[in-house]
């Protein structure tokens, strides 16, 4: 690898962990929010729903806009909406506008992990390229789940603001990558209405499934978003074919069944890392002290995409997807033993597990979309599918923010552990002989990195959506 490809996959690797701080630091400072704004628990997991939701949605919306301007703008754009959340978080005088310093916080931190990838892609070929994504992949890895422990002893020395403000660091990465960013577009269009009507019908699913903890409006509002938007969306897809969700991509059931079945894997991730805290806060432990519980998962994280790529390309995507997802469900229910006794060591061996599943089921997901089609398509194809990947993880931890009140955190776990089951049966029909073949002898697993809080999108040269 030159000097200039691994600077700059490690400066946009370095980016891309800060970007996924935003929640995993975050999470173990939720307790602390709950109490310091005498809200609940559940309440207060709003600060990490939210954030995922608005990387789910507007992850997709920055590779189109990069199409049109290239990726020097949106990049610059991500960067200081990201930085401005965490400003804003920071100083929130009340929890509604911490609500609102996370949703921009997310929607410029989703730049990161998209524009990163693209760089990569429009600037190293071949073998290089291959080397400057998978040291982006580590780097990110390694940072982002350092995240609950750097948060951790941030929080035990500044207080749990101070935590909301890291994502602050990139901007001074962001000077370092100058350079190496085009400012060249290839004016391709931007379906807006689009990917407002898929947000708006994402963000009904997550406020129906959090709404037990926070009421009946909010379910109310919920009901009214997924019953408005999933009809207005399915209207303006047949309306524009080729807009934010291409009919081509949304009836490619490779497509529609992969991504489905991987979403429960970070929903399982999220969960874990909203209840882990919860339940050893709740129990006398310091953040900090959670964070070290947790720092195996970023030594597991740095290793895991060594051994997937190789697993994927023996086993095939989809039956990758499959082991992913039965892990999950493991995973979860060996939380719910830890949560409903407190027990540290269980706890932790449940998010090694699920830093397991997370590290296999993306990338698989990635490679069984990618070979599902066609070239001019990929990057839409791409698109669509970490859209829906992300919108899981926002599930899983309103998911426990929801439930872990009423019900509690350890029966919450076991009612999110039914979504990897359900993605197992959508995903059944790929698993026939014949439907999952091994991808062929030499052929390269198409993995992008992810962040363990999210996942990074964008596809070679093709355009991203």
């Amino acid at each position: 690898m030159s000097d200039d490809s691994r600077r700059v996959s490690l400066l946009l690797g370095l980016l891309f962990g800060l970007a996924g701080m935003g929640s995993s630091s975050a999470a173990v400072a939720v307790p602390l929010i709950s109490d310091d704004f005498a809200i609940t628990a559940g309440q207060a997991t709003w600060t990490i729903s939210l954030y995922t939701l608005m990387l789910a949605v507007t992850t997709a919306v920055y590779g189109r806009v990069s199409d049109l301007v290239g990726i020097r703008l949106p990049l610059m754009v991500g960067t200081g909406l990201m930085t401005a959340g965490a400003v804003l978080a920071a100083a929130a005088p009340t929890f509604e506008v911490l609500l609102l310093a996370r949703l921009v916080q997310g929607a410029g931190a989703a730049a990161v992990p998209t524009l990163g990838v693209a760089v990569l892609n429009g600037r190293y070929s071949g073998a290089v390229r291959g080397l400057a994504l998978g040291r982006l992949a580590g780097v990110a890895a390694a940072v982002s789940c350092l995240g609950p422990l750097v948060g951790g002893l941030v929080e035990h020395a500044f207080g749990w603001r101070a935590v909301m403000a890291l994502p602050i660091l990139g901007l001074l990465v962001l000077p370092l990558l100058w350079p190496a960013l085009t400012r060249e577009g290839t004016g391709a269009r931007l379906d807006l209405l689009g990917a407002v009507l898929v947000a708006l019908t994402a963000a009904g699913v997550v406020l129906l499934v959090q709404s037990p903890s926070t009421g009946l409006v909010v379910a109310i509002a919920g009901v009214l978003l997924l019953a408005l938007g999933a009809p207005a969306t399915v209207a303006w897809v047949r309306r524009r074919p080729h807009g934010f969700l291409p009919v081509s991509v949304v009836r490619n059931s490779t497509v529609v069944r992969s991504a489905a079945a991987a979403a429960a894997v970070p929903s399982a991730w999220f969960a874990l890392l909203v209840a882990v805290p919860a339940v050893l806060v709740a129990d006398g432990w310091e953040p900090w002290q959670v964070g070290v519980l947790l720092l195996p998962s970023a030594l597991i994280a740095l290793v895991v995409p060594r051994i997937a790529g190789p697993a994927i390309t023996r086993v095939g995507p989809s039956w990758a997807i499959a082991g992913g997802a039965v892990t999950a469900v493991v995973a979860l229910a060996l939380a719910s033993v830890g949560a409903a006794t407190t027990s540290a060591p269980v706890l932790g061996g449940a998010v090694l597990l699920v830093t397991v599943a997370f590290g296999t089921a993306q990338p698989a997901m990635t490679s069984a979309v990618a070979d599902a089609v066609e070239a001019d398509v990929r990057g839409v194809a791409l698109g669509v599918a970490t859209l829906v990947f992300l919108v899981g993880g926002s599930v899983g931890s309103a998911v426990v923010g929801g439930l872990g009140d009423p019900i509690g955190i350890d029966r919450a776990l076991l009612v999110l552990g039914v979504l990897p089951l359900v993605g197992l049966g959508v995903l059944a029909p790929q698993l026939r002989p014949g439907r999952a073949a091994p991808l062929p002898e030499g052929a390269s697993v198409a993995t992008t990195p992810t962040m363990s809080t999210g996942s990074s999108i964008c596809c070679r040269k093709e355009r991203c959506v």
